[in-house]
């Protein structure tokens, strides 16, 4: 069994065996239906091809998981946080990573998702080499950047936690979502093109969006630095937002450091994204939501004994 770009199979049987007792599917064909599911993570394969391994049709997958999924999902959410609660026993404050994955899908649009039907945005901390799940939500519609972001940091809150720095990516860069993490200390990735800085730069930097009051602007430290692009041999820049009173390149470290997990996850969980036909929103949520936990489970889980399955 081969998952594509993670080292150490030994501990997929392991994880495997964790997350079917995770599934909290009911009726009678519900371990087939498990498997299933799981078998197409593994091996990054449509859960379709996957069904016919466990003699159970694709529509009864499809039925189990469109009538029961949104509840199963919450539990294996649930379960997640639950095992990071346990790791992290005794931490008070947290850096925490807030990140957004895209999936392409090919066919009909995924109903009653965001407008492409594809983001779902998940918060993460490292600890101990592991990276913990603490909080998601899928994008829906009408569901802006700074509410996705709030509710993120909701569900970390409620857990407990003191976030000690936010980092997240690009994507994120609005007003709104800056007003709101204020409160917090904050690293954001900035699109160059929105700030038209391109030369070395370490100061105020104020927003100018065309979207809010002169009074709603938010004024924050921008740092810009360039690295050299090997083909063209030219300069390419980057931005940071922050509020942090550090040296420049502490403050970058600081980024690469806190983000660097989440943005390799960001890959690996496309390792274990299965394919399917499916143009359900719950049905495509569930299984991101596998992929999602289950790269969670194999940071947790690698190096330890593996536990025999044959899933």
């Amino acid at each position: 069994m081969v998952t594509p770009g993670l080292p150490h199979q030994n501990n997929i049987q392991q994880i495997g065996y964790k997350l079917l007792s995770m599934l909290n599917f009911q009726g009678e064909k519900v371990e087939k239906v498990a498997k299933t599911l799981i078998s197409a993570c593994l091996w990054n394969d449509s859960v379709e091809n996957k069904s016919r391994a466990y003699d159970v049709s694709p529509q009864t997958v499809r039925n189990y998981v469109e009538k029961q999924g949104m509840e199963v999902i919450e539990k294996l959410l649930e379960r997640a946080r639950k095992i990071s609660l346990e790791i992290l026993k005794g931490v008070k404050e947290i850096d925490l990573s807030i990140d957004w994955t895209t999936k392409t899908w090919y066919g009909k649009p995924v109903k009653g998702s965001s407008e492409k039907g594809n983001s779902w945005n998940y918060a993460t901390t490292k600890y101990k080499g592991k990276v913990l799940l603490l909080a998601f939500i899928p994008q829906v519609n009408g569901m802006t950047k700074d509410d996705i972001v709030k509710v993120l940091v909701e569900q970390v809150m409620a857990m407990g936690f003191k976030i000690r720095l936010i980092t997240l990516d690009a994507g994120f860069y609005t007003v709104d979502v800056l007003n709101f993490i204020s409160q917090f200390k904050y690293i954001v990735a900035v699109p160059v093109g929105d700030v038209k800085v391109y030369e070395e730069f370490d100061g105020d930097y104020t927003t100018n969006s065309k979207r809010h009051r002169r009074d709603e602007q938010v004024k924050f430290r921008l740092l810009v630095y360039s690295k050299e692009e090997v083909r063209r041999k030219s300069l390419v820049y980057f931005a940071r937002a922050t509020n942090l009173d550090l040296s420049k390149r502490e403050v970058l470290d600081l980024y690469n450091k806190v983000r660097g997990p989440i943005e390799t996850s960001y890959r690996n969980i496309k390792a274990f994204l299965p394919f399917t036909s499916s143009t359900k929103f719950v049905f495509r949520t569930l299984i991101f939501v596998l992929a999602l936990v289950l790269y969670s489970l194999y940071t947790i889980f690698n190096g330890r004994p593996k536990i025999i399955l044959q899933i």
